[in-house]
């Protein structure tokens, strides 16, 4: 069977992240074998002794055996101090098991989005140009379009890519926008249900499709599921390399520095988004870090808020040569996104209380995880509420500040006469 060269590269991929991941957890596997660690045997001889000669012995053996044990307890003590101080100091295989699970779910991010983009994407096209005739119907539409391709990067970028072509107005992409930063909370809740355990079947079944699929929709489905199940796999890893950190000391004073510091934990979670290229991804990996109680919910809230704003690096890089609408774009999406982070940051404990209020109301009780779901989900909707009213100002505004290039070569001309 010939493969196609999209399935060289997923099949190529796919082995190479087995490889990385099967270097990272070898090492740890060998570690568990203790080869010389052969308890002694000890042979003792009766003997007749003298009666006052044996009570001397027997006190001497009592004496010699507490010190044997006070002996064996201090050095069980200062095996365990070594054995915590090698595992403060020894970090490398932490590092590079989150790093392949990193690998693992970005590249299973990448497949998914491949594979919606060629099963949906002129459908999303066709549905962001169908259902944009108001503010209302556009945030409706965004909200479903990002939800179908899981990126509202890329939903976005769709839209610069369709004002800059004409085919949608400056005005009506302002909608879809909005209702993308709804859609991108989806993803964030599936993460929180915890499935990361039937990421092998979703792997297994994806790759079957690729292999024998004969149309080529069945293809593009089978590398959305092996994607899906590279993400949560990923996702798993990560948990996984990230455990010992619970009782890591340095690791829980800067997560309560996060907490604390709102402004701090922003900016760490935006240069992360940047870093990732998607605030999807960081706003699972926190997800995932929280159901295993390395993240606390105040933490988690200020680390999502800065994902909020590194998103707009990728939306901001699309708008590079494209006519001005298509910029005006880009730039209402870093504005809207600064300014409900902002306001997020000086309500960071308000919005994570009202989270945990509203998660213990589902029936969610004290999972970290769901409460930073919802905390997103929560201050996404308050914020495309906030500016849903003001669309037709920040429009006209944008356009006054970035007018078209025929506007300005009219009023250039219109001062020189």
């Amino acid at each position: 069977m010939l493969l196609s060269k999209s399935f060289k590269k997923v099949f190529n991929g796919f082995i190479l992240s087995i490889l990385v991941s099967a270097l990272v957890v070898t090492p740890s596997l060998g570690n568990n074998f203790h080869w010389f660690d052969a308890p002694s045997v000890e042979i003792s001889v009766n003997a007749q002794t003298p009666a006052g000669v044996e009570e001397t012995q027997q006190k001497n053996s009592k004496l010699s055996q507490n010190t044997r044990e006070e002996k064996n307890n201090s050095q069980d003590k200062s095996a365990e101090s070594k054995g915590e101080e090698q595992g403060k100091l020894d970090i490398f295989k932490i590092v590079t098991g989150a790093l392949a699970g990193l690998v693992l779910f970005l590249y299973g991010v990448t497949r998914m989005a491949e594979g919606l983009e060629a099963i949906a994407g002129d459908r999303a096209k066709e549905l962001i140009s169908k259902f944009t005739t108001n503010r209302y119907a556009g945030i409706a539409t965004g909200t479903v379009a990002t939800t179908i391709l899981d990126s509202s990067s890329v939903t976005i970028i769709i839209v610069i890519a369709m004002v800059s072509a004409g085919l949608l107005s400056f005005v009506e992409s302002l909608g879809v926008v909005l209702g993308s930063n709804i859609g991108t909370t989806i993803g964030a809740q599936i993460v929180a249900f915890n499935i990361s355990d039937y990421a092998p079947i979703a792997m297994f079944i994806g790759l079957l499709l690729i292999l024998l699929g004969k149309k080529e929709r069945w293809k593009q489905i089978g590398l959305v599921i092996l994607g899906i199940g590279l993400l949560f796999f990923g996702l798993d890893t990560i948990e996984n390399a990230m455990e010992p950190f619970k009782d890591y000391r340095p690791f829980i004073k800067l997560m309560e520095t996060l907490g604390n510091n709102a402004l701090l934990g922003a900016g760490v979670g935006a240069l992360f988004t940047v870093l990732v290229q998607s605030s999807s991804a960081t706003v699972a990996i926190i997800v995932t870090l929280a159901s295993q109680g390395l993240i606390s919910l105040s933490a988690g809230v200020a680390l999502m808020l800065g994902a909020e704003v590194g998103t707009c690096a990728d939306t901001l890089v699309a708008t590079f040569g494209r006519e001005r609408p298509a910029v005006r774009t880009g730039i209402f999406h870093l504005l809207f996104n600064l300014t409900t982070a902002a306001v997020g940051i000086v309500f960071a404990t308000q919005l994570a209380g009202f989270a945990q209020w509203i998660s213990q109301l589902m029936g969610a009780g004290d999972d970290v995880a769901r409460q930073i779901a919802n905390a997103q989900l929560i201050f996404n909707l308050l914020g495309v509420a906030l500016f849903i009213g003001f669309l037709p100002l920040i429009a006209r505004g944008l356009e006054r500040l970035l007018p078209d290039k025929k506007n300005q070569n009219r009023q250039a001309e219109a001062v020189k006469n």
